[in-house]
C-alpha cells in the first residue's frame, strides 16, 4: 500500500492511455517526426493529459537528460511573476556545456490557474527559446489561456473517460491486486466507483484504493454505503427516505434528513439529486426547470452561499412541482 496506485498504474507508452486515440495518433506523429510544436492539453481532470505529458519526456529525454531537462511543475500556486522572470527564464536558458543542445521541456500543470499579467511574461518566454525548449501546458479550460499562448501551441483534447472504459481499467487493477470483491455485488461495486470519481480515472483509482486500505471489501462487511460516505456521498438508504418525503410532501421531514447527515458536501449531493429526478415521474417542463436550479445552485455555493440553505430550497421546489403534478392530475 505505500505506492498510490495512480503512480503504480500510470500509463508508461502511448498504447496504455485510455480512450483518448484521437490525440494520441496526432501525438504519435509529433514526438516520432522530431519536430515537436509547443502543445496544450486541455480536457477533464483524471482522462491522462499528466500521464501523456510524462510519456512524451520520457519518450524524447532518457536517463539523466530526463531529470536535469524536464522542469515539472503545479502552476496554479507555483508560477508567478517572480518565478517566471527568475527560475523559469534561468532553467529555459541553462546549459552544462556551451554545445549542448538537449531539448528543454517546461510541464506546466493547471496552466489555466495562471494569472493573465504572468501568462503575458510567460509568453515571451515561449516566443524566445521556441528553438531549444517545449512547453507543455495542461488546463481544464483553455479559454483561460490568453490567446496569444494558444496561437502559438498546437492544442489536443482529451475527452471523458466512458464508463466502460473506467470500469474496465478498475477491473485490471482490481485483478493485479487480487482484491476479493464479493461476486455478487461486484457490478454494483464498479459502478459505484465510477459514479464516485464522475469520469475522472484517477479519482476512481484512488477511492478504490481507499476502500482496500480502510478494509471495506472484506466479505462479510462489505457496503456499498460506507463507499459513498467515506468519499462524500449520501448513502442510498437516506436517499430513499429523502425521496420518500419529497412524494409526501412533508418539507419538515425533508429538513429532519437533511439535519442528520454528519457530512454533507452539496456538490456531490447535486450529483445523487440529479439522478433520483427521474423517479419523481416530472413532465419534460419540470425536470427543465429543476435542472436549471440545480445549475444555479451550484453556482451560488461555488460564490459562497450557504449550503443547507440551498439545498433545502432545492428540495422544497422538487415538493411543490410533485405537488402541482398530482393537482394537474
Amino acid at each position: 500500500m505505500e505506492t498510490p496506485w495512480v503512480e503504480k498504474y500510470r500509463p508508461r507508452t502511448f498504447d496504455e492511455i485510455v480512450s483518448q486515440s484521437v490525440a494520441v495518433n496526432n501525438l504519435k506523429q509529433f514526438v516520432e517526426s522530431g519536430s515537436m510544436p509547443h502543445m496544450i492539453f486541455t480536457g477533464p481532470a483524471g482522462t491522462g493529459k499528466t500521464s501523456t505529458a510524462l510519456i512524451i519526456a520520457n519518450h524524447l529525454l532518457k536517463g539523466e537528460d530526463f531529470y536535469r531537462n524536464v522542469l515539472e511543475l503545479n502552476a496554479s500556486d507555483t508560477v508567478r511573476m517572480n518565478f517566471v522572470r527568475t527560475v523559469l527564464k534561468d532553467f529555459t536558458q541553462q546549459s552544462m556545456l556551451p554545445e549542448d543542445q538537449t531539448i528543454k521541456i517546461v510541464l506546466l500543470d493547471e496552466a489555466d490557474n495562471i494569472p493573465n499579467q504572468v501568462q503575458q511574461a510567460l509568453r515571451r518566454i515561449i516566443e524566445t527559446t521556441s528553438t531549444r525548449v517545449k512547453f507543455i501546458l495542461m488546463c481544464n479550460y483553455v479559454d483561460r489561456i490568453i490567446d496569444p499562448i494558444i496561437s502559438r501551441c498546437a492544442v489536443f483534447r482529451f475527452v471523458n473517460l466512458s464508463k466502460e472504459k473506467i470500469i474496465e481499467r478498475l477491473h485490471y487493477i482490481a485483478k493485479q491486486e487480487q482484491l476479493a470483491i464479493p461476486k455478487a455485488q461486484e457490478r454494483a461495486f464498479f459502478e459505484t466507483l465510477f459514479f464516485i470519481s464522475g469520469g475522472d480515472l484517477r479519482k476512481a483509482i484512488n477511492t478504490l484504493q481507499m476502500a482496500v486500505a480502510l478494509e471495506l471489501l472484506d466479505e462479510k462487511d462489505f457496503n456499498i454505503d460506507e463507499i459513498l460516505k467515506i468519499s462524500g456521498f449520501v448513502d442510498r438508504n437516506t436517499l430513499s427516505e429523502l425521496q420518500k418525503a419529497i412524494q409526501s410532501g412533508d418539507l419538515q421531514g425533508v429538513i429532519s434528513i437533511i439535519d442528520t447527515i454528519e457530512y454533507l458536501d452539496c456538490r456531490n449531493f447535486l450529483r445523487q439529486i440529479m439522478r433520483e429526478i427521474k423517479k419523481l415521474n416530472l413532465n419534460p417542463r419540470q425536470l427543465n426547470e429543476l435542472y436549471t436550479l440545480i445549475g444555479d445552485i451550484d453556482y451560488r455555493v461555488s460564490q459562497g452561499a450557504d449550503e443547507r440553505i440551498q439545498i433545502i430550497a432545492l428540495l422544497a421546489d422538487m415538493i411543490n412541482k410533485v405537488k402541482s403534478k398530482e393537482e394537474a392530475v
